[in-house]
Parts: C-alpha cells; structure tokens; sequence
C-alpha cells in the first residue's frame, strides 16, 4: 500500500485562514447582536479546531469540564481519542479567551461544548456541515472538510515549534510518529532555505 502524502491542497494557507477567521468573526457579531447563541457556537467550533487540531469526533464529545485555564498554561482533555488513548492537549491565550467568551455568553446547560439547537451533544456530521457552511463564506474550496483544520493546525505547530515532530505527534495524538511524518515531508526549513539559495 504506497503511503498517504499530505499535499499542499490539504490544509488552508495562512491567508485562507485569515479569510475563514474573518468570516466567522463577521458572522457572530451580527448574530450577537440578534442574540442568537448559535453563530457563536460555530465561530468557536472553527477555533477550537485550528486551535488545538481535535478529530471532529473528539470536538463532539468535548465537555465543558475538560476545559483547564492555568495562569501560563491552558488546556483540554480529550478522553477516549483515537486507539482509546487520552491526552492533554495544550492551547494559546487568544483561544482561551473566545472560549470563556463563549461559557459566559452561552445559555445552554448541556455538559457538552458544543451543543445542537436542540440542546444535544452536537454528531460530527453536524460539525462538518458547521464547517461547510462558514467555508462557503469565506470562498474556500469545496473539496476542504473539517478535518483540514486538523492538517492546518498541525502543519501551523510543527512550523511554529522550530519543526519539533514530537511535540506535533503528542499534540495531535498519534500513536506512532511515522504517521506525524508526513508533515515532515512537506514541510522542511531547510528544503526552504536550499531552493531559496540555488544558483
């Protein structure tokens, strides 16, 4: 079986998220403004996601107790991931401050973060359509899913991190790091730094 690559067209650009960010953001202060609380929910699904890297079954059964703000360090606890494995995964101020946004704006008492109209733990076909409809908005392609803001926070972090390919494998969760490798594969400073001083 050859192995899985990943391509360029496999995560956003760092101004196709700006263009996705900017279009949640637009969407949920019109919908404050009408008080309606599920605009808010799906800017912060789009964050958590690029935030943090969660498989969409892992954003569905996010709690709001596995959520951890420390002083320097803030966190979430993904139970059961993939391969039954839990893990901690570590996020940045900028999120920790839409998420408690969120907590204090939100009405609903369900234990799950992200909640359905209905008051439910959201499915992950829910969080996918969240996901296609803010694309949609801000004029991303088609072929990309939720699970490319899984791909864009990893390759974001292994470049942010100096290309630290543990730290991408724990944040991320995989069992084996020959399957956080293939970030490695498309991403390389000093690839970039050899082609950029060809003659």
């Amino acid at each position: 079986m050859p192995k899985w690559i990943i391509t360029p067209d496999k995560f956003l650009s760092e101004e196709e998220v700006k263009r996705l960010r900017k279009a949640c953001e637009e969407t949920s202060i019109i919908a404050k403004s009408k008080g309606n609380q599920i605009a808010i929910r799906n800017r912060l699904i789009i964050e958590v996601a690029l935030g943090t890297g969660l498989r969409v079954s892992e954003l569905a059964n996010l709690k709001v107790e596995d959520i951890h703000f420390r002083k320097g360090y803030n966190s979430l606890t993904v139970w059961n991931g993939k391969g039954s494995q839990d893990r901690v995964v570590a996020f940045n101020s900028s999120l920790k401050s839409l998420i408690q946004e969120y907590l204090d704006y939100r009405y609903s008492k369900s234990h799950y973060l992200f909640y359905s109209e209905r008051g439910e733990q959201m499915t992950r076909f829910g969080i996918s359509k969240v996901f296609k409809k803010m694309a949609l908005e801000a004029g991303l392609s088609s072929h990309h899913s939720i699970h490319t803001l899984r791909h864009t926070y990893a390759t974001n972090l292994y470049k942010a991190s100096g290309y630290n390919l543990r730290m991408v494998q724990k944040q991320l969760g995989h069992s084996n790091i020959t399957t956080t490798t293939v970030y490695s594969d498309v991403l390389s400073k000093d690839l970039e730094e050899a082609v950029e001083n060809l003659k």
